[in-house]
C-alpha cells in the first residue's frame, strides 16, 4: 500500500443483488465465533481531487482494466465477476456487504486519508457504506497516513514527487479527532473491544514527525484518547501496523531509554497491533506458499516481543504491476485451496492466545492493484470468499 493513494470509481449495472432486509436476515442466521475484518481500499469511485489521473472519472478501476501482463504467464488484467462496482452508491456497496457477512468477514477495515486540511476517498464510506450497511456488519478505520507520491504515475513515477503530505500538524489533528469521534466511533456499527473504539494508525514515524517529535505526539494521543471518554467510551483503543516503519527507537525524550518497537508501542500507549500484508514481511517475488510460510511463521515472534496484543493478518496475494509501467516483483500460483491452510494457521493462533480477542484482520476486501483481493474474479470465482464461510460461519 506505499504507492497507494489516488483511486476511484464506476457505475455498473448489479444482478442479484439482495435487499435490505434479506441480506440483514440472512446475516442474523449466521454465528461468529472470530471476528475477521478484511482492509478496504475506497478507491473504486470518482474522487474529483484525482481526476488529473483519472480523465476517464472511474477512479483505480481505470487502472485494473488498462492492465497489461508484464511478461510471458502474467495474469492480467484481473477481471472482476461483479463489474465495476460504484463502491459510493448504497446499491453497489449493498452487494459487497451481503457477500461479506455471509461468507464469514463480518468487519470491514477503510484505509481512511487526510490531506490538506480535509478528507479524502470518504464517499465509499459516506455514501456507500454507512448508507447501505443496516448495522449488518462492523467497520473501523485506518488512518492511512502516508504521503501520496506520484510513484504510481506512468508519467512520473517517482517516489520522490509527493502530491500530498501524510502528516499533519496539532491543528489538524484534533480537527481529525473531532470528525473521526463524530462522524464514525458514534455509529453503532463502528468496532470495539470492550467498548473502546478501535482507530488503526498506519505510519506512526510520519505523525510523529507532522506533530513535532515523540512527547507532542504523545500529549495529541492523550487528547484523543480523553476526546474519546468525554464522547461516551470507556477509552479509546489505538491500534498500530506492524511493519518497518514502525520506530524502532525515539531520539530526544528525556529520561526515556526508549530501543526497541515495543518500548515505542508503550510510549505512546498503543492497545494492539496487526499488519496490512505480508508484502511489508517478506519480499513479495515468487511462490505464494513459501511466501506465506515466511510470512505467518513470524507471528509467534510478534506475539512474544510485544506486551499488548499481536491480531494475525491474512493475505491473499500480491501483484502491484497494474501501478506501474515497468515490471515488479509478483506472487505466484496464489489459490483458494492454499489459502484455506493459513486461514486454519490463524484459527489456531487465536485459539491459543484466549486472553485477546479473536481478531484476523485479511488483506484485503479490494487491493484489486496490488493482487490482494476476497471480492471474486473470473478466475476464481467465489472461491476465496467460500474459504472463510467454511472455516467461520456456522448455523444457529
Amino acid at each position: 500500500m506505499n504507492s497507494k493513494l489516488i483511486s476511484f470509481l464506476i457505475l455498473l449495472m448489479l444482478t442479484g443483488s439482495e435487499s435490505y432486509s434479506q441480506s440483514s436476515e440472512k446475516a442474523a442466521k449466521n454465528k461468529q465465533e472470530y471476528d475477521v475484518a478484511a482492509f478496504y481500499w475506497p478507491a473504486y469511485h470518482y474522487e474529483p481531487k484525482a481526476e488529473f489521473l483519472f480523465p476517464d472519472k472511474k477512479g483505480e478501476w481505470e487502472i485494473i482494466y488498462n492492465a497489461k501482463p508484464k511478461e510471458a504467464g502474467h495474469t492480467q488484467p484481473k477481471v472482476p465477476v461483479w463489474g465495476y462496482l460504484d463502491e459510493a452508491s448504497p446499491k453497489g456497496m449493498d452487494k459487497k456487504i451481503s457477500a461479506a457477512v455471509e461468507h464469514g468477514v463480518n468487519t470491514f477495515i477503510f484505509d481512511w486519508y487526510w490531506y490538506n486540511g480535509e478528507p479524502f476517498l470518504e464517499d465509499c464510506i459516506n455514501n456507500g457504506f454507512l448508507k447501505a450497511n443496516k448495522n449488518r456488519m462492523k467497520f473501523y478505520l485506518m488512518w492511512a497516513n502516508h504521503d501520496a507520491t506520484s510513484y504510481w504515475d506512468s508519467k512520473n513515477p517517482r517516489k520522490d514527487s509527493v502530491i500530498w503530505k501524510g502528516g499533519v500538524d496539532r491543528k489538524q489533528f484534533n480537527i481529525v479527532v473531532d470528525r473521526v469521534i463524530k462522524k464514525y466511533f458514534k455509529n453503532p456499527a463502528y468496532y470495539k473491544i470492550d467498548g473502546a473504539p478501535v482507530f488503526c494508525i498506519y505510519e506512526l514515524h510520519t505523525l510523529i514527525a507532522g506533530l513535532g517529535g515523540p512527547e507532542p505526539t504523545r500529549e495529541a494521543l492523550d487528547y484523543f484518547r480523553k476526546k474519546t471518554i468525554a464522547a461516551g467510551f470507556p477509552g479509546l483503543h489505538l491500534q498500530g501496523i506492524l511493519w518497518q516503519a514502525l520506530p524502532s527507537t525515539i531520539a530526544g525524550v528525556p529520561g526515556e531509554k526508549i530501543e526497541t518497537q515495543n518500548k515505542v508501542m508503550e510510549y505512546f500507549g498503543f492497545n494492539s497491533l496487526t499488519n496490512y500484508c505480508w508484502a511489508h514481511l517478506q519480499n513479495p517475488d515468487g511462490d505464494y506458499e513459501k511466501w506465506a510460510n515466511l510470512s505467518t511463521n513470524m507471528w509467534d515472534g510478534f506475539s512474544k516481543d510485544f506486551s499488548i496484543p499481536y491480531f494475525p493478518n491474512l493475505t491473499i496475494g500480491w501483484d502491484a504491476n497494474p501501478r506501474f509501467p515497468f515490471k515488479t516483483g509478483y506472487i505466484t500460483n496464489p489459490a483458494p485451496a492454499k489459502f484455506a491452510k493459513y486461514v486454519e494457521k490463524a484459527k489456531a493462533f487465536a485459539d491459543a492466545h484466549p486472553k485477546q480477542p479473536k481478531l484476523i484482520t485479511i488483506n484485503a476486501w479490494n487491493e484489486w492493484s496490488e493482487g490482494s483481493y476476497l471480492e471474486p474474479d473470473t478466475l476464481h470465482k467465489m472461491g476465496y470468499l467460500d474459504v472463510l464461510k467454511k472455516a467461520f460461519v456456522t448455523k444457529k
